[in-house]
């Protein structure tokens, strides 16, 4: 059994198919197929079922899919531990992150690594949810995740580290007086319009929350996608619900930009697997609590 043939497996499950797998990796399909061939003849069983065009997991396949992932990630932290003797913190971690979570901590401990471990690569991965992001820890697609959630993050074999408390934040169209000194209160929403996300996101469910307890809070317009919640705020569509890692980017956009009295809070948690850890993943969560605990010390 070769790394090529696992990183080929991979490939195809992640992929979709051969075909699509075979463009991803830059190899021709025939030799993508061989590979294939020659690692279910070691095995002796078969990893997919070929249906015409289509290829189906196997149950060894579908057994196999997480191992090797796990498989590759621990040559890869094997290379970068022997990597980091002679050379510093080396390699590459691949972070899945929530779009707030991606904003604060993930580019903050991205800058960081840069001063302190420029041989590191971080590749981020976007997920429309908290459940997403441990999803595809769980599965060995990323080393590290981080996400906001209400409840702890668990799966089998799961590390969920508390990171802070983020706010959420109330985002108006420029020009927009509301509440009193930079804060609202939830009765302050009372007759507004709103841009939200679809839900399964932590920002629907607290506008939900919010629906429900004050009333009379309108939609404007639902998005898939939370990168436009912003620019529909800016064009006076409607107001937004954003995590509190969006306050600088908002407020620099011309956005009135307001806290909540009390404040509405979601616990942000820093997630990876048990087991062994490439250097580059142990650098990016050590350099993340070490931040988170800097942050906390901090006076506001």
């Amino acid at each position: 059994m070769e790394r090529r043939q696992l990183e080929y497996f991979v490939a195809i499950v992640e992929h979709g198919g051969f075909t699509h797998a075979a463009r991803a990796l830059q190899v021709a399909q025939p030799s993508l197929s061989r590979a294939i061939g020659k690692l279910e003849k070691e095995l002796g069983v078969p990893l997919f079922h070929r249906i015409g065009r289509n290829a189906v997991l196997s149950n060894a396949g579908e057994f196999m899919a997480d191992r090797a992932r796990q498989v590759l990630r621990d040559l890869d932290a094997l290379r970068a531990a022997a990597q980091a003797v002679g050379a510093g913190v080396v390699g590459r971690v691949d972070v899945a992150a929530t779009s707030s979570s991606t904003l604060e901590p993930v580019i903050g401990t991205i800058a960081a690594l840069r001063e302190h471990h420029p041989g590191v690569t971080v590749g981020t991965w976007s997920a429309p949810s908290a459940a997403e992001v441990v999803a595809t820890v769980l599965r060995g697609s990323c080393e590290v995740g981080v996400c906001g959630s209400a409840e702890r993050p668990a799966g089998q074999g799961l590390v969920a580290i508390h990171l802070r408390d983020e706010q959420f934040l109330l985002v108006a169209p420029p020009g927009t007086e509301l509440g009193l000194d930079g804060t609202v209160t939830p009765a302050d929403l009372r007759g507004l319009s709103f841009v939200i996300t679809q839900p399964a996101t932590a920002v629907r469910a607290r506008f939900d929350r919010l629906a429900a307890t004050v009333g009379d809070l309108h939609i404007a317009a639902e998005v898939g996608d939370r990168s436009v919640v912003l620019p529909m705020v800016l064009r006076g569509i409607g107001c937004g619900l954003m995590p509190d890692g969006w306050y600088d980017l908002a407020c620099r956009a011309g956005a009135e930009v307001y806290r909540f009295s009390p404040p509405e809070q979601l616990p942000q948690w820093l997630v990876y697997r048990t087991g062994p850890l490439t250097a580059a993943a142990r650098a990016f969560i050590q350099t993340t609590l070490d931040q988170a605990a800097a942050a906390a010390v901090e006076p506001e």
